[in-house]
């Protein structure tokens, strides 16, 4: 219950339903407690008596007993339903809060089918536990110390009996808890399991499609189908015994009321009026155990689920937002952060070494140095796996380097609030992620406040004015999930717009424009240019990963990496000169097409 507990700081807004439901729950067995004792006045002064008026002054009450708990019934059912649904609304909002604060290394532990099912089903089990909390939690211990105060008071001799089933149900209890709980948990691992291959199905479809291994995926979600479905038909076994093990204690109970209580009517020790109102609360003390029975299992569930919710939530970003001054001393203001102009652009790598294990094992970069001045152009070359795109990620901190310093501007960028960090840093990937909206929602992203005027001019740079305005919504076109209606290139050049609309002090372009053609890179280049002279950004960084040499020939400094170690670093002519891997990229990319200025050394 710890983990529950905790989380039941999500329900304080909802305090007064949550009182209010309890409430009206207390009406509702007060009036149920009423109506046995009512029945025996009926049977035993009316019936037996034959008092016609008191068996219908009596059903009168009875009548309106049953509504007065009927409207506390349902008045604790829909306060209860609006407490829970606040509740798991609440929670929902604060667990995506959460994963939006985790930084990438936390994401990479955690799988996205994992927080799927924590954000849905677990929150869910929560919520649901929490609505039967508030009713059942309150009608169930009410009507069991009632009907057993009322089964006490109406025959002291019968109520021995309770002496017998309390024990049995109470072991029962006990073993169903204790067998069930862990269950629950493999249970919400599997469902884990099935959420993450669906997940990767259904965004890898065009591969699944193109290598035709459609059987295969149907084939492997079967299988964790198969173990959802296994554990749950497990599960359920351990709690198939509760219901009727609980039904047997209660038709025992009734059996031996009946039994011993017909003895005691035949000798004239109990009215048979007594003796019916006798085995009512005695069923209703049996049926609220029941009821807790319920309560207990749907706790159980529940307890599982809190467990998995409260591992996102103590979690802890493993890369920590500080809240130290800016490079110039100042603290980092409001207007500053919204703002966004603050560095100048240069970023310097010093003997930087990085692993994502984060305890310098295995390490993808290794002693990396390197300085790109304001407005300079830096390109970045290498292998496959060589730890480019690894490199690029650490400047705005998306990890947490393993030892040495990335600064920017002189400032460790660990000592940068990450709003002012970022918002200096524009970034295009070659994964292009986009959003269902609008392009121009797409585009306006990093900076909703654009002006029309300047989404414009960001796609222009990007050259993806023409094919935008060439839909017949233009910038108003709808964009399909992940960008599906669109090209990739058309997706890049989007991405490259929302990159350059940020304004940035550095931007980061990540093997950005390789679904565009050389001549429109060769465009995109020239009005990058353009804009940032017209924007005053003259000491723009660029940071470019490409892939094609002929990208890079004109940048002011070009890293060559190699298995996480910058093996050379120059302008063109002075790697042609220096760098055997770099002359082997060129003779391999552009060989004798490469010459005039850029052929020779």
């Amino acid at each position: 219950m710890t983990a529950i507990r905790k989380l039941f700081q999500y329900l304080r807004p909802y305090w007064h339903w949550s009182l209010l439901a309890p409430l009206l729950m207390l009406l509702e067995v007060a009036m149920d407690l009423m109506q046995p004792r009512l029945i025996q006045l009926i049977v035993d002064e009316g019936i037996a008596q034959r008092n016609l008026s008191i068996v219908i002054d009596t059903g009168l009450w009875m009548v309106g007993v049953a509504f007065v708990g009927a409207v506390g019934g349902v008045g604790c059912t829909i306060f209860s339903v609006l407490a829970a649904q606040g509740f798991g609304a609440d929670l929902r909002q604060a667990l995506f809060r959460k994963v939006q604060s985790l930084s990438f290394g936390n994401l990479d532990e955690l799988e996205t089918g994992q927080i799927i099912t924590r954000l849905t089903n677990d929150v869910t089990q929560v919520q649901e536990a929490v609505a039967m909390l508030l009713r059942v939690m309150v009608r169930a211990p009410l009507t069991l110390i009632g009907s057993l105060i009322m089964v006490i008071m109406t025959s002291p001799i019968l109520s021995l009996m309770l002496l017998i089933l309390g024990p049995m149900v109470g072991v029962l209890l006990v073993w169903v808890v204790r067998k069930a709980y862990p269950m629950f948990g493999i249970v919400q691992s599997r469902l884990d399991d099935l959420n993450t291959v669906m997940q990767e199905n259904l965004a890898g479809v065009r591969v699944v499609k193109a290598f035709v291994r459609s059987d295969h995926e149907i084939l492997r979600f079967g299988q964790a189908n198969e173990r959802l479905m296994d554990q749950t038909v497990r599960a359920a076994r351990a709690l198939a015994v509760t219901g009727p093990a609980m039904l047997l204690a209660i038709n025992l109970g009734i059996v031996g009321a009946i039994w011993f209580g017909g003895i005691q009517v035949t000798v004239g020790g109990m009215q048979v009026g007594q003796l019916i109102a006798f085995v009512n609360y005695l069923a209703r003390t049996l049926m609220s155990l029941m009821m807790v029975s319920m309560l207990v299992m749907r706790i159980a569930r529940a307890q599982a689920s809190a467990e998995r919710i409260e591992e996102v939530m103590d979690s802890q970003p493993k890369v920590q937002d500080p809240t130290p001054s800016l490079p110039n001393g100042k603290p980092p203001l409001e207007r500053e952060r919204r703002v966004g102009v603050v560095f100048q652009g240069r970023v310097a790598f010093e003997s930087v070494t990085f692993s994502y294990t984060g305890d310098g094992g295995n390490p993808v970069l290794k002693g990396v140095s390197f300085v790109a001045e304001p407005g300079q152009t830096v390109a970045i070359l290498g292998a496959t796996g060589s730890g480019k795109s690894s490199l690029i990620h650490l400047i705005p901190r998306f990890y947490d380097i393993t030892s040495g310093r990335v600064t920017i501007d002189g400032a460790d960028v660990r000592q940068i609030p990450e709003p002012v960090l970022r918002r200096n840093i524009g970034i295009a990937l070659q994964e292009s992620v986009l959003f269902s909206g609008t392009i121009s929602d797409n585009i306006r992203f990093g900076r909703p406040e654009a002006s029309d005027e300047e989404v414009v001019a960001a796609a222009q740079a990007a050259q993806a004015h023409d094919f935008i305005r060439a839909f017949p919504d233009g910038y108003a076109t709808q964009i399909g999930q992940r960008g599906v209606n669109l090209s990739g290139g058309q997706k890049q050049r989007i991405a490259i717009a929302r990159a350059l609309i940020t304004q940035p002090a550095v931007l980061i372009l990540d093997d950005s424009t390789s679904s565009v053609d050389v001549e429109t890179e060769s465009r995109i280049e020239e009005a990058l240019n353009e804009m940032m002279r017209a924007l005053d950004r003259i000491h723009c960084t660029r940071l470019i990963i490409a892939q094609r040499i002929s990208t890079v020939l004109n940048a002011d400094k070009i890293l060559v990496l190699d298995d996480g170690v910058i093996v050379a670093q120059g302008t063109h002519r002075e790697l042609l000169r220096s760098s055997p891997i770099y002359g082997e990229i060129y003779q391999s990319q552009l060989g004798s097409n490469g010459g005039g200025a850029y052929g020779t050394a």
